[in-house]
């Protein structure tokens, strides 16, 4: 089929350009490779469109025409190469466009070396011999004939003439279609046949189909989207389409919105938005997980959204609400979903349809998985702020009584002022812990880290803590205890520091466990609730050590995303696929890569170990260990401005 044609189809709505969440994502190199090839007539690959029905009979794709009744045609492989086309001989982007425009705005070619550039003043500006590939497409040979010099008049009307119809070369399109050809299928056709360039995901194809039958559906999801980041809580596509097709189908693969229609997709969406404004006020008001960075187990959400779904969007009371907390705790301290999410999701979700004890039959097959559902002394033995147990101890802070140092006022999530925001405090203060040779994974252990107010904070500063210590108990009687701090003043000195760790884990392990325990059974637990089982504890390599070291990373995220590239996610965890072991924490992250779908996983990792760089490596990650270095290649690599 024709460039031209193609293209005209995508204006009537015959072919639909799906809204993948990668969106547009090709670099200006990529723009001008592409229309080098075409140019010289290079081969640059055929296309790849599944045809699949839709629920409503009426679809509308981009532009205003109606597709086929019943049907779609989806563009599959190709996406960015049209796009780019689309962008270059229409003078805009498609509708649907997002993306940075600038890769194919202003592209120009030089008559006499026969070369695509971007437009550049100084080399370009009233210089007849570049032209403006677009213009050409748009208004033909006659704008620039008469300023072309005579002597080369016919080189230089053929260069443009190739350039002009490129409209009129053909792409092979190869059609997927059968109604055996399900979400699942199709995915993993298009990976098979396109294994070397950009790798499908299900998530991707659901939302493409999706937008076929309700062009406004991507726009619906991100204003979800955008609400929840206002409130604190990052949350992507593929996790909110998960949500809904949990809501709908009570199944987690994206095969189940095979048949669901865009109204059916719309009540999905608002009792998935319903469910999660519900989960994040319990959440956040009886957890006190008030914000992104302690937000543990997100792919716990989609059980637990049809799980509030089938009973109407609400829980009885407050027993129900603390069973099914209890069970998301439990669920992302341990990895529920760290390894095969679908396969562990599915199982989840069977479990809770039709059963009226649908949640103690979660509980226990969560106990069933993992052996016991008990916290011990060492599960508090990890360092860095990417730690399971991190968020615990934050939960703790919240909401068993934990007081601040500095006022003696508890901790609860109803403080007020910037001042009185929580900050994390290492309490036996780094330097004075790096001075007497303790290692970095010591220095930033979870049993030295404690919440404390910024007024607090400051005022204590590197203050060594068999000074200060006595000084706030002498102040506010009972706050050391408060956050579980021992008073056993000769675990107060630097030289008994790993003894002080030893004794605060425990302490924390007690007081977690009454807390969880009053979750499930009510205020009074019982003496024990699990047989004792030797459940191994996994040393996780590499995180963030301090609030400072968040700085320069959210400085680079923030430059990421002012590229118009992904944001990437902080202390992003590497898990193993099979059992859910954590392996890694990375400090900062693009698992699906700068240019979703095209690049390989990149990391920035700041002052890391060896172990944490081979678990990277082993995982497939491009990684930089300094933000220099990360935005070199941002630059050379994946912008390719020049």
């Amino acid at each position: 089929m024709k460039i031209s044609t193609i293209l005209n189809q995508i204006d009537d709505g015959a072919i639909a350009l799906p809204e993948f969440q990668r969106g547009y994502v090709w670099n200006r190199d990529q723009v001008r490779g592409l229309m080098d090839s075409l140019y010289r007539r290079h081969p640059v690959g055929g296309l790849l469109v599944w045809t699949t029905r839709t629920e409503n009979p009426d679809v509308t794709a981009r532009g205003s025409a109606t597709l086929a009744a019943g049907t779609v045609k989806l563009l599959l492989d190709g996406q960015q190469r049209i796009t780019t086309l689309y962008g270059i001989i229409r003078g805009a982007a498609p509708q649907f466009f997002q993306g940075n425009v600038q890769a194919f705005t202003g592209l120009h070619f030089n008559l006499e070396d026969q070369v695509f550039k971007f437009y550049s003043p100084l080399e370009m500006k009233d210089n007849p011999l570049w032209i403006n590939v677009t213009e050409l497409m748009q208004k033909g040979l006659g704008r620039f004939i008469q300023q072309l010099p005579p002597e080369k008049l016919a080189d230089y009307v053929n260069r443009l003439t190739s350039i002009i119809t490129i409209g009129d070369m053909d792409f092979h399109i190869e059609e997927v279609t059968g109604e055996d050809k399900t979400i699942e299928i199709v995915v993993d056709i298009f990976n098979k046949v396109n294994s070397g360039g950009t790798k499908l995901f299900k998530g991707d194809l659901a939302l493409a189909k999706v937008c076929a039958e309700w062009p406004a559906a991507r726009q619906q999801l991100r204003r979800r989207l955008s609400s929840w980041h206002q409130g604190g809580f990052d949350f992507d596509l593929e996790w909110l389409l998960r949500n809904i097709t949990a809501v709908i189908t009570g199944q987690a693969l994206f095969s189940g919105l095979e048949k669901v229609g865009a109204t059916t997709f719309k009540s999905g969406l608002e009792q998935a938005e319903g469910a999660t404004n519900y989960l994040l006020n319990a959440i956040a008001g009886r957890l006190g997980l008030d914000h992104d960075r302690v937000l543990g187990g997100r792919y716990a959400f989609p059980v637990m959204s049809r799980y509030i779904a089938l009973r109407g969007g609400t829980l009885k009371d407050a027993r129900e609400r603390d069973k099914l907390l209890y069970w998301y705790i439990h669920a992302f301290l341990w990895g529920r979903f760290a390894g095969a999410t679908e396969t562990t999701m599915n199982q989840d979700l069977r479990v809770i349809e039709g059963n009226p004890d649908s949640l103690d039959r979660l509980i226990e097959q969560l106990r069933r998985w993992r052996g016991e559902l008990r916290i011990r002394p060492e599960n508090f033995g990890g360092s860095t702020l990417g730690a399971r147990f991190y968020p615990l101890l934050y939960l703790m802070t919240r909401v068993c009584g934990a007081r601040d140092w500095g006022s003696g006022l508890p901790l609860s999530a109803n403080l007020l002022g910037k001042g009185s925001s929580l900050q994390v405090h290492h309490i036996f203060p780094k330097a004075l812990l790096y001075k007497h040779s303790y290692g970095r994974d010591e220095v930033n252990a979870i049993a030295n880290f404690c919440f404390l107010t910024q007024h607090t904070n400051l005022d204590i500063s590197d203050t060594a803590p068999e000074i200060y210590f006595a000084q706030v108990e002498q102040h506010y009687p009972g706050v050391l205890t408060s956050q579980w701090v021992p008073l056993d003043h000769t675990l107060w000195k630097v030289e008994n520091y790993r003894d002080f760790l030893a004794a605060r884990r425990e302490l924390l392990a007690d007081s977690a466990m009454a807390f969880l325990d009053s979750l499930l059974y009510g205020p009074v637990p019982p003496a024990s609730v699990d047989l004792p089982v030797d459940v191994p504890v996994v040393e996780v390599p590499g995180g963030i050590g301090s609030a400072e070291e968040e700085g320069p990373l959210r400085m680079c995220n923030e430059w990421v995303t002012q590229q118009a590239l992904p944001t990437g996610q902080y202390l992003f965890e590497i898990a193993d696929l099979t059992t859910g072991a954590p392996l890694a924490v990375l400090d900062l992250a693009w698992p699906r890569g700068l240019q979703e779908g095209y690049s390989q996983p990149v990391a920035l990792l700041l002052d890391r170990d060896s172990q944490t760089e081979e678990a990277v490596n082993q995982a497939g990650y491009r990684f930089f260990t300094s933000v220099p270095a990360f935005q070199q290649y941002v630059q050379d690599e994946i912008l390719a401005t020049v």
